[in-house]
C-alpha cells in the first residue's frame, strides 16, 4: 500500500482490502478448456450469477474468468450500500408502463433482503447492518427536491417510507443544518471486501472453477480468449462493469465514471454520542455533487463521492490511488457535515470507476441465438443491483438451455435493454467534466442562497448527460 505522504493510506486498492486483507490469489487458466457457461469478471455480477446458475443446477459446468483477483473491480470499493435504488427506472416507466417500473422496484426492495439472506445462510460476516438508507437535505433547494423524491418514491410503492422534518432528523442524526430527510428500510451497510471475498469461497465450494490473474482479451459467440488459452461455452456472460470499456469492440458502451472515498480512523465514543448515528443507517444527501457514508462495524466513517469523475479515453486506474486533493474535498464534506469533527484523522483514500450507460440505466441482457450475456451499468447503485442481475441470468440462460420459461424476473423493463453508445473522444471528456464542474457549481449556488428552486444549472447538466 503507498502513503500519500499526507498521513493516511492511499490506495491499496481500497481501505475494506487494507482492513481484511488482501486475498490469496487463485491459479490462472492453464490453457484451452471448455465449459456449460463462462463468466467474464469475478466480482459481485459474475459471482453472484454463477452462485445461482449452480444452485440451480448443480451439473453445470462453470468457469469464471478473473483480470486481477475477485473484487479487485468495484465490488471491492464502493461504500457498502446495500439498497434498493436501481438506475433508469424513471426511462423503463416511461417506455414500458408505470406497473413494470414498479415492479422493478420491489424486486429490488426484496433483493437487499435476498443478499442478507444468502450471507447468513452461506455463512459469510460480512459486517451486515440493516439500518435503512437515510438522505439529508441541508439547504431549502435540497428540501424541495427531497420532498420530490420521497413522493416520488411513495408513488413506485415504497409505503414504509418516511420523511422526517429538522427536528426528527436531529433525532436520527446530528448532521450540520440539515432540514430534512427521508428514510427507507430497503438499505443495509457491509464490509465490502468481505462479502465478495465470501461469495468467492462459496462458488468455488460448490465446484465452480475461478480462474484469476487470467486477462480477456476477447469475447465471442461461444468463447472467452484469454493469453493462456480459450475457453469455449455455449453461454459467455460479461461481468465487467467499470472495466467493459478496456475490452476490444467496448469502448464507448459504458463510460467508466470514478468514485473516490475516505476512511477515518475509529470515532470515540464521546464522538459517537455527539454525533448520534445510533441506527447505523447509510447516509446520503440531496446535493447534485452528492455524497454516500456508512458508520462501519470497526467504529469509523467512510464517506465517499466524486472526485476526478473520468479519465481521458476511458483510462482506469491500477490500484486506487487518489489525489491528495479529492481527499482533502472528501475531508471537507465529512467536516461540513459533522463539524465536531474537524480534528479527526483520515485513514486511508482510494478510488475505483463504476459503469455509466449512455441513458444512465442498467441493463441484463442474453442474446439466446450467440449465447452472449451481460449486466451492469449500475451507476453506483450494483451492490444489490448485481444480485438482482445474476438471478436474472441465471433464469435466462436457463430458459435458453430449455430448462426453463419465462419467470417474474425475465419479464422486468431492464431485461434486454438497448442504449446507444457514447460519444467518441474528446466529446466524450469534455462533456463529462463540463457536467460535474455545472454540478458543482450549481451546488455552491444553491447552498450560498436561500431559494427553494433547484439551480437552473444543474437541470441543463441533467440534459447534457441524458439523465
Amino acid at each position: 500500500m503507498g502513503s500519500s505522504g499526507s498521513g493516511f493510506v492511499n490506495g491499496g486498492i481500497s481501505f475494506w482490502f487494507g482492513d481484511d486483507g488482501l486475498p490469496a490469489v487463485r491459479e490462472p487458466l492453464p490453457g484451452d478448456s471448455t465449459a456449460d457457461v463462462v463468466i467474464v469478471g469475478g466480482g459481485y455480477t459474475g459471482l453472484w450469477t454463477a452462485y445461482y446458475l449452480k444452485r440451480a443446477d448443480p451439473s453445470l459446468r462453470i468457469t469464471v474468468l478473473e483480470r486481477k483477483f475477485c473484487g479487485y473491480g468495484a465490488s471491492g470499493r464502493n461504500g457498502g450500500w446495500l439498497y434498493n435504488g436501481i438506475a433508469g427506472r424513471d426511462r423503463y416507466a416511461a417506455l414500458h408502463g408505470h406497473e413494470s417500473a414498479v415492479r422493478l422496484q420491489r424486486a429490488m426492495n426484496e433483493t437487499v433482503d435476498e443478499v442478507v439472506r444468502v450471507a447468513g445462510a452461506e455463512g459469510i460476516d460480512a459486517g451486515v447492518h440493516q439500518g435503512g438508507v437515510l438522505e439529508v437535505a441541508r439547504t431549502p433547494a435540497q428540501l424541495a427536491r427531497l420532498r420530490e423524491f420521497h413522493e416520488h418514491e411513495l408513488a413506485y410503492g415504497e409505503k414504509d417510507r418516511v420523511f422526517r422534518g429538522a427536528r426528527e432528523t436531529a433525532e436520527r442524526i446530528r448532521v450540520a443544518d440539515a432540514v430534512g430527510s427521508t428514510w427507507t428500510p430497503h438499505g443495509a451497510r457491509l464490509h465490502p471486501a468481505k462479502l465478495v471475498k465470501g461469495l468467492a469461497a462459496v462458488v468455488e465450494g460448490l465446484g465452480v472453477v475461478v480462474h484469476e490473474s487470467t486477462p480477456v482479451t476477447g469475447i465471442r459467440p461461444g468463447c472467452a480468449v484469454t493469453p493462456y488459452g480459450t475457453v469455449r461455452a455455449p453461454y459467455v456472460l460479461r461481468c465487467t462493469e467499470g472495466f467493459t470499456a478496456e475490452l476490444p469492440g467496448e469502448r464507448r458502451t459504458w463510460l467508466p465514471m470514478n468514485s473516490s472515498m475516505i476512511a477515518t480512523e475509529p470515532l470515540t465514543e464521546a464522538q459517537w454520542a455527539e454525533i448520534g448515528w445510533e441506527g447505523r443507517e447509510t447516509l446520503g444527501d440531496m446535493a447534485h455533487v452528492y455524497m454516500y457514508a456508512q458508520r462501519t462495524a470497526d467504529g469509523r466513517i467512510a464517506l465517499g463521492g466524486r472526485g476526478v469523475p473520468y479519465r481521458f479515453g476511458s483510462r482506469t486506474d491500477d490500484d486506487g490511488r487518489t489525489r491528495v486533493a479529492t481527499a482533502a474535498a472528501l475531508r471537507g464534506v465529512l467536516v461540513g457535515f459533522f463539524p465536531s469533527l474537524a480534528g479527526v484523522r483520515i485513514a486511508h483514500a482510494w478510488s475505483g470507476v463504476l459503469g455509466v450507460p449512455r441513458d444512465w440505466c442498467a441493463t441484463v441482457a442474453l442474446d439466446r441465438t450467440t449465447g452472449l450475456g451481460w449486466a451492469g451499468g449500475y451507476v453506483g447503485s450494483g451492490v444489490a443491483t448485481t444480485n438482482l442481475a445474476g438471478r436474472t441470468l441465471r433464469d435466462l440462460v436457463l430458459r435458453a438451455a430449455g430448462q426453463g420459461g419465462r419467470t417474474g424476473l425475465t419479464d422486468l423493463p431492464w431485461v434486454g435493454h438497448r442504449v446507444r453508445k457514447w460519444e467518441p473522444e474528446p466529446l466524450r471528456w469534455l462533456g463529462v467534466r463540463g457536467m460535474y464542474a455545472t454540478y458543482r457549481t450549481a451546488d455552491r449556488r444553491e447552498g450560498a442562497s436561500y431559494g427553494v428552486r433547484s439551480s437552473r444549472l444543474a437541470r441543463v447538466a441533467d440534459r447534457v448527460a441524458g439523465r
